[in-house]
């Protein structure tokens, strides 16, 4: 039980820095925005996604948020990092950016197998 706890935080701090923390910090530079434009979004879009990252991460870490709206943040992020994945590829074609959201997919599925682990133990 210690370890799969271990494994669930560990993959869910990373998830919580590289989408509520660094997204916090940087949405407004002008990199960012760059970013942004140059795969077709408007500005707006950015913010919003910005809103909707730390709400996602704060619902990820925060243990006592509801099981169903968890599994929404879950769902959420893997759409996020699917489509920022289909984005790179339509735009820039297949390279490293298109496949760097897919890594950060794999850290959320096992950060999802875990919790999910955890809650079976703590349930049964």
């Amino acid at each position: 039980m210690k370890k799969d706890k271990i494994i669930f935080w560990v993959a869910t701090l990373i998830i919580f820095l590289f989408e509520g923390v660094m997204p916090a910090f940087t949405s407004q530079t002008e990199m960012a925005k760059e970013g942004l434009r140059h795969l077709g979004y408007p500005e707006y879009f950015g913010n919003a996604l910005v809103v909707f990252k730390i709400l996602g991460v704060l619902v990820l870490v925060i243990p006592k948020a509801p099981k169903n709206v968890k599994e929404w943040a879950y769902a959420g992020f893997g759409f996020d990092f699917i489509f920022a994945s289909i984005s790179y590829i339509c735009v820039e074609g297949f390279n490293f950016l298109a496949v760097f959201p897919l890594f950060f997919l794999g850290i959320l599925a096992v950060s999802y197998i875990y919790y999910h682990k955890i809650s079976k133990t703590v349930n049964a």
